[in-house]
C-alpha cells in the first residue's frame, strides 16, 4: 500500500487527531476478535453498537482467519502466525514462525492468509508475504534491515505458500506455490488472498513502484533492477518498468510478471485455475491473472452468494478506489494504473507520453473504479474522519440475510480507511441489490487504524488494530447496551508502601436512561472482595509485588462491564536515555545516522542492551500536523547502531524511539524528532503558464516545490500542450534533461525552465485571429531608413493612427533585427524568444525577428499606399543579411492597414533552414507582453509566397476602400 497516499505509500498511518501510531498505507492488514471483551470507548458508532477489544497483545497484526472449527488464525507483519483456540482464549499457540523468510521493513511482510471452506478436513493454511531476498537468491538477504530501503535497490520478491496444519501448529516443510512479485521499493508489496464460492485461490498484489516519483523503470543503481524487458535504464516512450509492470501482461512479446495484478489460482498448485479467460495464453502468468491494471490492491473481499471481487486500490495523492471484478471467468479486467488514478488520467504518468499509457488511453481504455473518495474531501459530509493520506484498507460485506445488526445493512459494503481512522457502510438502496454508493454511512469514526475487516462468528464485523496490536468486534444491541467501564490510576508503580488513587468516572452508558446512574464496585488485589462501591477511591498497597485492580460498572438493568489495571508497588519504571542523535539532528537523503541509548531503572540499576528496543518511522505528511506512519525499522537488544536516512516526499520527518523494559515489565519511552535538511526547487515554463509535472502533482508554471535535500524528484514537460489556444511544443529543460528525468534536490534553492516553442500555425488571441493567404501581392517600398549594420534601430512616424490591442499609436520604432514596436524597444534587441514575453520589446510586429545584418547590398525601406481611411503602412526588409553568414538573404515585410489588418509577406526564401524562420520568431504581441499570437518560434515554416495575416476581431479583410476607391496596389480578390 503506502506511502503511501505513497498508501503511497502507507502501512501504518497516525491519524491527525490521535497520533496513534499505524504501518503504511500500501500494507494494511486484519486480525480477529473474541465473543468475550473489554469495551473500548474511543469510537464513534450508530446507536446501538457498540466496539469490544477481544485479542490484544499481537505484534503488528496483519490478517486474520476464522476456521469453520472455531479457531482463530492471526498473520503478524514479522512473519508469525497465531492460532487461538476460539474466541475467548487469551493465550495464542505459535502456528508457524516465517520470520526468516519474510522480510518486514517499511510496509513489506507477511501481509496475506487464508483458509479453505473446509479446513481442517482440509489441512493447509495459505500465506502471501514478502520474501527476503532478490529475484533467483534465498532468504535471508537482507535480515530486515536494507540500509536505505526507498533508494530503488532493495529488491525482494513475493512468495505464495501453503502449510500443513498439525492440530494447532505446522508440520513438514512450507510448499511454495509461486515465487515472483518483483519489488523495487518498499511498498505496494504483496496484498490479500482468498478463497472464493468456487473453490479457488485468489490473490492480490501491489506494483512494488516507487510511492514517491513518476517511475517507469529509470531509477535504481543500476536502473531497473528488476529487469522489466526490455531491461536496461527505461526512456519515454517505450519504457515498460516500474508501475507500468501493472500493465505488463498487455506486452506479449516479453514474459508477464504479477505485479499489480489479482490472480485466481489452483490452491493445489498455483497454476491458473480452471476457466480463466486467459487460460489458453503461452504464458503461465498470463493464465493466472483475472485482473491488473492494479497500483496496491490491499485488501480484497468476495461478494456472498458469487464470485465478484470487490478490492480496494491504494490511490497516489488524489484518489481512492473501490473496484469491482463482476466475473473473473468473464474476461481480464484492467483498471488503468498508472496511467488512471480514479476515473481520470494519471497526469504525471500522462505526461510522460509512455506508450503504454497513450494506446490505452486512445484504445479500450480501462475499466472505471465502482466508487472513488478524494482525499482532500470527506467519505460522509459531517463524518468525524481525517482527511489526507489516505489508505483504503479492509472490505467486507455484510449477510443478505440472517445477521444480527438491523435490516438496513443486509448486503451492504464495510470498507475501512487506516489513514483516517474510519469504516464506512455502503448499503444498498433495494433489498438484495448491489451496495450504492449514493447510501453511505460512516459507520465508525475514530476506529483504532483499522487495517483489515471481516464478518466473523455471530455475523458481527471485526477489524485489526495493526499499531495497537488488538483485534476488535462491533456489537450490535437492539435493547440495553452494556456499559463502558475505564480506569484511570495513579501511579501504577513505585516503592512500597504505595498509595494509589483510582478514577472510574470515565465510564459511561451509551443509554440515555442509564446516564450518572451506573454503580462502581472495586476490587484492588484480585481476591473477590469488593473493596470500594464510590467512583473515586484510594487504597494503600503495603508491600511489594505485581496486583491486578478491577472496576466493575453495572446498569441499571443489570448489565455489567469490567475493566483492569496492573499496579506494582515495590517497583519503579526505568528511565530511556537517548543519547544520539542529539535534539535538532537533521538529515538529507543518504546520510547514515548513528544512534545511542541506554536506561536506568531503580531497582535494577543500569539496564542490559537486551532491556532496549528500538523504532525508526517515517511521519509523511499531506499537510501540517496531517500525517500518517511508515514503520521504517526495528533494533532490538542494541545499545547503538545506524541507519541511512530515506528518500521520500516533503513534508516529512523521521522519529527514533527507544522503549526500555525492566524485569516486571514495565516500560518508558523516549521519542526524538529528526527534521530534514530542505530546499525550495522552483518550476518554470517559457513562455510561463504551461503545465509542468513534479512527482504526483502537476501544476502551472511557475511554481515552487519544497523537497528533501538528496531526494530523486521526477520532472516532466508535457508536449504538446494548447494555452489559450496556441499550440506549443518542448525543446528542452535548462539542466539539460529530457521531457522525463529525474532531479536530485541540490543543497540549495534552484529553478528549472522548461523552454517550448509555439508549433508553427495560426490561431487566435483576445482581439486577434491569424489566418495564412497565397497570392497575397509584394508592396515594395521606398524610402530608405537610415539603419545599416548590426544592431540598428530607429523610429519613424506613423502616417495615420495604428490601432493595435485596443491602444492607438503614431509612432513605431524599426529594427534591422526584423521587427516594428509601437513602444520603444531600447535597442535593436537581437535575440528572439518566445511570445508573450514581459521583456523588450513589447507591443511589437514580428515579420522575421531574428539577429539580421543591414549590409552593403541590403535597406530597411516604409511606404504608404492608399488614401485615407484605406491607407497602409509599409515596412520592407530588403535583402537583408544574416548575422554569421555573408551570403544569405531574405526579403520581407510588414504591410499594416488603417483597419488593423497586418500582413507578413516573404520572397527570395530558400527551401530549407534559416531563412524559412528556424531561428525566428514569428507573430504579434500586446503592450504589456502578456498576450501574443505567434504563428512560428524556431521552426522552419515560411513559405515564399505565403502571407500570414492578423485580422481584428470582426473586422472584414481589407481589400477594397471604403466608398468606390481601390487601392492599385490591393486589387479586389
Amino acid at each position: 500500500m503506502t506511502a503511501a497516499r505513497h498508501v503511497e505509500r502507507k502501512w501504518a498511518m497516525r491519524l491527525r487527531r490521535g497520533l496513534r501510531l499505524g504501518l503504511v498505507l500500501a500494507l494494511l492488514g486484519s486480525v480477529l476478535a473474541p465473543l468475550r471483551g473489554s469495551p473500548a470507548s474511543a469510537v464513534t458508532l450508530p446507536t446501538g453498537f457498540q466496539e469490544q477489544v477481544v485479542f490484544s497483545g499481537l505484534d503488528q497484526p496483519t490478517n486474520l482467519e476464522f476456521a469453520p472449527d472455531g479457531r482463530v488464525f492471526v498473520a503478524e507483519k514479522g512473519g508469525r502466525i497465531k492460532v487461538y483456540a476460539d474466541l475467548a482464549d487469551p493465550t495464542p499457540t505459535v502456528f508457524a514462525d516465517l520470520s526468516t523468510n519474510v522480510h518486514n521493513q517499511w510496509d513489506r511482510g507477511l501481509l496475506g492468509l487464508a483458509l479453505p471452506a473446509d479446513f481442517p478436513a482440509n489441512p493447509w493454511v495459505y500465506v502471501l508475504y514478502t520474501y527476503d531476498a532478490p529475484p533467483g537468491r534465498t532468504a535471508p538477504v537482507w535480515n530486515d534491515t536494507c540500509g536505505d530501503a526507498n533508494n530503488g535497490r532493495c529488491l525482494v520478491t513475493g512468495r505464495l505458500s501453503r502449510l500443513r496444519a498439525s492440530g494447532d501448529v505446522m508440520t513438514g516443510a512450507e510448499q511454495v506455490l509461486i515465487s515472483d512479485w518483483c519489488q523495487q521499493y518498499p511498498s505496494h508489496s504483496v496484498g490479500d488472498l482468498r478463497f472464493g464460492a468456487d473453490g479457488m485461490l485468489y490473490a492480490t498484489a501491489g506494483d512494488g513502484a516507487s510511492f514517491s516519483t513518476t517511475d517507469y523503470g529509470q531509477l535504481g543503481n543500476p536502473a531497473n533492477p528488476c529487469g522489466d524487458p526490455p531491461g536496461g535504464t527505461m526512456t519515454p516512450p517505450t519504457a515498460e518498468g516500474g508501475a507500468l509492470r501493472a500493465q505488463d501482461v498487455r506486452t506479449s512479446a516479453d514474459p508477464t510478471g504479477l505485479d499489480g495484478t489479482v490472480l485466481r489460482l489452483d490452491p493445489e498448485t498455483g497454476a491458473a485455475a480452471p476457466g480463466n479467460p486467459a487460460i489458453g495464453a503461452g504464458d503461465p502468468n498470463t493464465r493466472r491473472i483475472v485482473g491488473y491494471g492494479t497500483r496496491n490492491p490491499f485488501r480484497f473481499t468476495i461478494r456472498p452468494g458469487t464470485n465478484e471481487i470487490w478490492f480496494g486500490d491504494v490511490g497516489w495523492n488524489t484518489w481512492e478506489e473501490v473496484n469491482r471484478i463482476v466475473d473473473p471467468r468473464a474476461r481480464v479486467t484492467n483498471f488503468g494504473w498508472p496511467c488512471y488514478e480514479g476515473a481520470a488520467r494519471m497526469s504525471s504518468y500522462d505526461n510522460a507520453n509512455l506508450n503504454l499509457c497513450e494506446t490505452l488511453y486512445t484504445g479500450a481504455g480501462q475499466t472505471a473504479p465502482y466508487y472513488t473518495y478524494h482525499h482532500s474531501a470527506a467519505v460522509v459530509p459531517g463524518e468525524n474522519c481525517g482527511s489526507g493520506g489516505d489508505a483504503v484498507s479492509g472490505l467486507a460485506f455484510y449477510p443478505g440475510s440472517g445477521g444480527s445488526y438491523p435490516a438496513a445493512y443486509a448486503g451492504a459494503l464495510f470498507f475501512a480507511d487506516y489513514s483516517r481512522g474510519c469504516i464506512w457502510a455502503m448499503r444498498p438502496s433495494t433489498p438484495g441489490g448491489l451496495p450504492d454508493p449514493a447510501n453511505l454511512q460512516a459507520f465508525g469514526q475514530a476506529a483504532a487504524g483499522p487495517v483489515d475487516l471481516a464478518i466473523g462468528p455471530g455475523a458481527e464485523l471485526y477489524y485489526a488494530d495493526l499499531g495497537g496490536g488488538t483485534v476488535r468486534r462491533i456489537r450490535y444491541f437492539p435493547g440495553n447496551q452494556p456499559p463502558t467501564a475505564v480506569i484511570q490510576a495513579t501511579p501504577t508503580s513505585g516503592p512500597a508502601p504505595l498509595d494509589v488513587t483510582f478514577d472510574g468516572t470515565g465510564s459511561t452508558d451509551p443509554d440515555p436512561a442509564d446516564a450518572g446512574r451506573l454503580s462502581y464496585k472495586w476490587d484492588f488485589t484480585s481476591d473477590g472482595t469488593v473493596d470500594a462501591t464510590t467512583p473515586n477511591a484510594t487504597y494503600r498497597y503495603p508491600t511489594a509485588g505485581s496486583h491486578t485492580a478491577t472496576l466493575t460498572v453495572t446498569d441499571t438493568l443489570g448489565v455489567s462491564a469490567s475493566s483492569t489495571v496492573t499496579i506494582q508497588p515495590g517497583n519503579g519504571a526505568p528511565t530511556a536515555l537517548l543519547d544520539s542523535p542529539t535534539v535538532g539532528t537533521t538529515w538529507r537523503v543518504g546520510d547514515t545516522l548513528d544512534f545511542a541509548g541506554r536506561a536506568t531503572d531503580p531497582q535494577q540499576g543500569t539496564l542490559p542492551a537486551s532491556a532496549l528496543r528500538w523504532k525508526l518511522r517515517m511521519e509523511h505528511c499531506e499537510s501540517v500536523g496531517n500525517c500518517h506512519t511508515h514503520q521504517l525499522q526495528e533494533w532490538t537488544g542494541v545499545a547503538s547502531g545506524s541507519f541511512v536516512a530515506p528518500d521520500h516526499e516533503y513534508p516529512s520527518y523521521l522519529e527514533l524511539e527507544l522503549t526500555a523494559t525492566d524485569g516486571q515489565g514495565l516500560s518508558n519511552t523516549v521519542v526524538r524528532r529528526l527534521d530534514p535538511r530542505t530546499v525550495d526547487l522552483t518550476f518554470a515554463s517559457n513562455p510561463p503558464g504551461l503545465r509542468l509535472s513534479v512527482g504526483a502533482t502537476t501544476g502551472t508554471a511557475p511554481f515552487t516545490r519544497t523537497v528533501i535535500v538528496g531526494s530523486t524528484n521526477t520532472v516532466s514537460a508535457p508536449s504538446p500542450q494548447t494555452v489559450d489556444g496556441l499550440a506549443y511544443s518542448f525543446t528542452g529543460w535548462s539542466d539539460g534533461g529530457v521531457a522525463t528525468h529525474v532531479v536530485t534536490a541540490p543543497t540549495t534553492a534552484l529553478t528549472y525552465t522548461a523552454t517550448y516553442v509555439g508549433a508553427a500555425g495560426c490561431g487566435t488571441a483576445p482581439g486577434y485571429t491569424c489566418g495564412t493567404e497565397t497570392g497575397r501581392p509584394w508592396v515594395p517600398a521606398d524610402t530608405v531608413l537610415p539603419l545599416a549594420g548590426d544592431d540598428a534601430v530607429t523610429s519613424v512616424p506613423l502616417p495615420f493612427p495604428v490601432p493595435f490591442f485596443g491602444q492607438t499609436y503614431r509612432t513605431a520604432w524599426v529594427s534591422g533585427n526584423g521587427f516594428v514596436s509601437f513602444l520603444d524597444p531600447g535597442g535593436p534587441q537581437p535575440a528572439n524568444s518566445v511570445l508573450p514575453a514581459a521583456g523588450a520589446p513589447n507591443a511589437a510586429l514580428y515579420p522575421f525577428w531574428d539577429d539580421l545584418w543591414v549590409r552593403a547590398d541590403s535597406s530597411v525601406r516604409t511606404a504608404v499606399t492608399g488614401t485615407a481611411p484605406d491607407r497602409r503602412f509599409v515596412v520592407e526588409w530588403r535583402n537583408s543579411g544574416m548575422y554569421g553568414s555573408t551570403s544569405a538573404r531574405i526579403s520581407f515585410e510588414v504591410v499594416i492597414a488603417e483597419n488593423g489588418e497586418i500582413v507578413f509577406n516573404y520572397r527570395d526564401l530558400n527551401t530549407s533552414g534559416r531563412e524559412r524562420g528556424d531561428s525566428a520568431t514569428v507573430g504579434i504581441e500586446n503592450p504589456t507582453g502578456t498576450v501574443a499570437l505567434p504563428y512560428s518560434v524556431n521552426q522552419p515554416a515560411l513559405v515564399d509566397g505565403t502571407s500570414v495575416v492578423f485580422r481584428p476581431t470582426g473586422s472584414q479583410p481589407f481589400v477594397v476602400a471604403r466608398g468606390a476607391r481601390r487601392s492599385p496596389l490591393f486589387p479586389a480578390r
